[in-house]
């Protein structure tokens, strides 16, 4: 017995057709119209192969004990380094300026607080060495505020007092 869902019909199966004997003549005609795609370099149910491309090297293989060459990347590479926290913030302001840790985190606090309410008011920074930030726009979200900004860090130069002490010393 049959079920209603299938409807009771076996599923249509194709007979593959014999192909057609190859006869001298065709294997002739269709070497003249394009000898890359002669019958003869086929292979059974595979399409036709195009050797007429040229662009492809063949692989060189390596004598014993020979190492490949090089490839050279000139992009620079893309670091996963984690963002800056506050705590790390705090840490390094301590090392670099040899106060207390008890002292330099209400000062660090204060000034992410103040840059924050400069950044949400519209207005840019102008703070060297960080550099100048500009505010393009702004959207307000749903999870808060998105600021789209641009900044431009200034290139690292050497003061002028220590720039003509060091030329002093090269040249004599």
């Amino acid at each position: 017995m049959t079920s209603s869902k299938t409807g009771g019909r076996k599923p249509a199966t194709r007979k593959a057709l014999p192909q057609k004997p190859a006869t001298k003549a065709r294997l002739a005609e269709a070497a003249q119209q394009d000898p890359a795609t002669s019958p003869e370099l086929a292979t059974e149910g595979a399409p036709p192969l195009d050797i007429s491309d040229k662009s492809a090297t063949p692989p060189q293989t390596l004598a014993a004990g020979q190492d490949p060459s090089p490839v050279v990347v000139t992009s620079t590479p893309v670091l996963d380094v984690p963002p800056l926290n506050k705590k790390e913030l705090i840490d390094e302001v301590v090392l670099r300026s040899g106060v207390k840790k008890k002292d330099a985190k209400p000062v660090v606090e204060a000034l992410l607080s103040v840059l924050g309410e400069t950044v949400a008011s519209g207005r840019d920074l102008n703070l060297r060495p960080f550099g100048k930030l500009l505010l393009k726009r702004s959207e307000l979200r749903s999870n808060g505020t998105l600021h789209v900004c641009r900044l431009r860090q200034p290139l690292e130069q050497p003061r002028g007092g220590q720039e003509i002490a060091e030329d002093t010393d090269i040249s004599s």
